[in-house]
């Protein structure tokens, strides 16, 4: 058998360009090249010449401990991107998909997930970064929230579901969701009164009840949530008089 011995090495470098495209137009939002480069070191790059990645496609990524501190991913398609060990501190993810996304160890303290798709999420947050509202889930007797109805005729009626509700009324959800990563799901959703006012835009015809149930018929309360979460079983307790509303929130 011939042998051949090589000697010598190449001096040559291979640089690699690296485009971040957008989610939806395909444009080029940042690029960057460099000799072994890659999609870690472009984001990084990008981050640190303060590049908006606003609706940036980056999905199946691997940003692994990226440093993404304070970026700007609002939109950002991330769906399978490995962000283990990421530094996400301050970053802006609303409405960001990280569907499938692998979040272990990531650092999100700060991060804005606001309506941000994390179903199927990895690993999805160590217990210090669970939404306030987990509070309710220690608390003994009975537990109030609101929902919200239309009234049309004396009736009230589910704005989603179209079923009519009776106040006095106990009702049990047939199926419920009980994933924490999504924002809404089967079961009886119920919020503060402060996120019906939002959602509604305080309309005339919208009836506001007050609901009661246990810490133990809490089935979801999302990690994304800016006040609405589910419950398995809730009794109606009144249409709060819009008077009374006025003195809470004014």
């Amino acid at each position: 058998m011939q042998h051949i011995a090589l000697t010598g090495r190449v001096l040559k470098e291979i640089i690699v360009n690296i485009q971040i495209k957008h989610r939806i137009t395909d444009e080029v939002i940042f690029e960057h090249d460099q000799n072994d480069n890659t999609i870690a070191i472009t984001v990084k790059k990008a981050v640190e010449k303060k590049t908006i990645l606003c609706l940036a496609d980056l999905s199946g990524a691997n940003l692994y401990r990226a440093n993404l501190s304070g970026a700007d991913l609002s939109g950002a398609n991330l769906s399978g991107a490995d962000l283990s060990g990421a530094d996400l501190s301050g970053a802006n993810l609303y409405r960001a998909n990280l569907y499938g996304a692998d979040l272990s160890g990531a650092n999100l303290c700060g991060a804005n997930l606001y309506r941000a798709n994390l179903c199927g999420a990895k690993n999805i947050f160590p217990k210090i970064f669970r939404n306030a509202l987990s509070i309710l889930k220690h608390q003994t007797g009975k537990l109030k929230a609101f929902k919200y109805f239309t009234k049309l005729d004396g009736r009230l009626i589910s704005p989603y579901q179209h079923t009519d509700y009776v106040v006095g009324k106990t009702y049990i959800a047939d199926k419920y969701n009980t994933d924490e990563t999504e924002l809404c799901g089967e079961g009886l959703n119920v919020a503060t009164l402060e996120w019906c006012l939002r959602d509604t835009k305080c309309a005339k015809n919208i009836a506001y009840c007050e609901v009661e149930f246990y810490a133990s018929d809490i089935v979801a309360i999302p990690f994304i949530s800016d006040g609405k979460f589910r419950v398995k079983k809730m009794k109606l307790v009144r249409i709060v008089p819009w008077e009374e509303i006025k003195n809470i929130i004014m």
